[in-house]
């Protein structure tokens, strides 16, 4: 086994993106194949089956936000221990996490299922919509335990040291989630039930491909027997909390979205809010990506107390994160058009609904960038308090505050205002945060 850490290298601008570069490719494949995922709903079976993707989403939120708290707070303490040469605990609390996030998902997976009409009256669906969303949700809950293995994995892999690994894993799951949907949706005719069962066994692949790579013993982070140690997965969901906010936080802001726009607008404007939601997703995914692939960077430097890398990292990914900022933003405003032309057809009120929204959602792309990269960092370096802070403001307190209030000013037009207000308004905390803390975690 060869003993140089990937993590311990000293990092110039163009070895921190080829390091990163495989988790961002796979966020934005992830992010690919899930707009296609809803472009087939909605070219191959009907507006109403992407009005009900969206009434669902914050179950589906939930389930990938417990995941990642676990995978985000324990890669922290995972990158952490290594760093400071405790390979052996590092490997065991890796296999406490695991079987933990196992645990949760079957638990998740037996209630839902036992309960998935009740969850989707409490969602908010119209009888037009509520045979679509149990159809879909039912199938999805099944496969819960994959689903949070992998978020596990695909995180974890990087801390590993394999983020080459990870991005086949992604990219693979993604392919066969394409073809499957197309199979299940178009040749078989299933409709929205083919598009979560699609969904489901793409989950399948990387768990699999996880729980093999983890066995093989052939790396730095393998499977050991745990320490039933409750402290690691209590510091696990408390460090990643941030990112639990940020799931849950989405879940019931899409609730609030669909409630407000199924008033203004009916089911086409729940169709519409679910074309940006899903087209914002795809473009986060650069900065999703970015900050998952540098985070175990800087948690291993930071256990390391190597001050030194952990600016120069820092310095990395501050420019990093203002170019992409302004690319994304730039790309997001020429592409909006032909962007929501792929979901729905020209001329369509889903469409002209649509299309208006990219006309002032595209800016909270100017100021998410920076607000995803310093939550992520604050989780890296043990501070889920911040990071949770900033992560609760970006994606709950703020846009519940302006939903409630926009659209009785503006109607349609304070919906589309709120992102990028709430991005705006975390983008001047998050700065007022990294200024306040640079002399403890010596990052300037």
């Amino acid at each position: 086994m060869n003993d140089i850490n990937p993590l311990s290298q000293n990092f110039t601008i163009k070895s921190l993106l080829k390091f990163a570069f495989p988790t961002i490719l796979m966020m934005i494949f992830m992010g690919l194949y899930t707009v296609v995922d809803t472009i087939f709903v909605a070219r191959f079976a009907d507006i109403n089956a992407l009005s009900a993707l969206n009434i669902v989403c914050p179950v589906i939120n939930l389930i990938v936000g417990l995941g990642t708290m676990l995978a985000t707070g324990g890669s922290a303490i995972v990158a952490r221990k290594m760093g400071a040469g405790e390979q052996k605990r590092a490997a065991q609390d890796f296999t406490l996490i695991i079987l933990a996030g196992i645990l949760f998902g079957v638990l998740i997976a037996v209630l839902g299922t036992a309960f998935t009409p009740r969850i989707v009256w409490g969602l908010g669906a119209s009888s037009i919509l509520f045979p679509y969303c149990k159809e879909y949700l039912f199938i999805l809950l099944l496969f819960t335990p994959a689903s949070i293995l992998q978020v596990l994995f695909q995180n974890l892999i990087v801390t590993a040291g394999r983020p080459g690994m990870g991005m086949m894993l992604g990219i693979s799951a993604g392919i066969a989630n394409i073809l499957l949907d197309y199979i299940f949706m178009v040749p078989f005719s299933m409709g929205i039930k083919g598009a979560a069962l699609g969904t489901g066994i793409g989950y399948m692949i990387p768990a699999v491909i996880g729980l093999w790579f983890f066995s093989a013993k052939k790396g730095h982070l393998h499977f050991r027997k745990p320490v039933i140690d409750f402290s690691v997965l209590a510091e696990s969901c408390t460090n990643g909390f941030s990112e639990m906010v940020s799931q849950a936080a989405a879940a019931v802001t899409t609730f609030l979205f669909n409630r407000i726009m199924m008033k203004l607008l009916g089911e086409n404007g729940v169709a519409a809010i679910t074309i940006l939601i899903y087209t914002q997703f795809l473009l986060s995914a650069l900065y999703l990506g970015f900050s998952m692939g540098v985070a175990p960077v800087i948690s291993y430097n930071y256990g390391k107390q190597d001050e030194k890398q952990l600016k120069n990292v820092f310095s990395i990914c501050m420019r990093f994160i203002v170019f992409v900022s302004i690319t994304v933003f730039a790309v997001s405003l020429i592409l909006g058009s032909p962007l929501v032309g792929i979901f729905a057809e020209k001329e369509t009120p889903v469409y002209e609904i649509a299309r208006n929204g990219f006309l002032i959602f595209p800016f909270s792309f100017l100021f998410c960038g920076l607000n995803i990269f310093t939550s992520a960092m604050f989780t890296a370096v043990s501070n889920g308090k911040l990071s949770a802070i900033l992560s609760f403001l970006r994606t709950f307190g703020l846009i519940t505050v302006l939903l409630f209030t926009l659209p009785n000013i503006l109607g349609v037009t304070g919906v589309w205002l709120a992102v990028p207000i709430a991005e705006l308004i975390t983008m001047i905390v998050a700065l007022v945060f990294l200024y306040q803390n640079r002399g403890k975690y010596r990052y300037i």
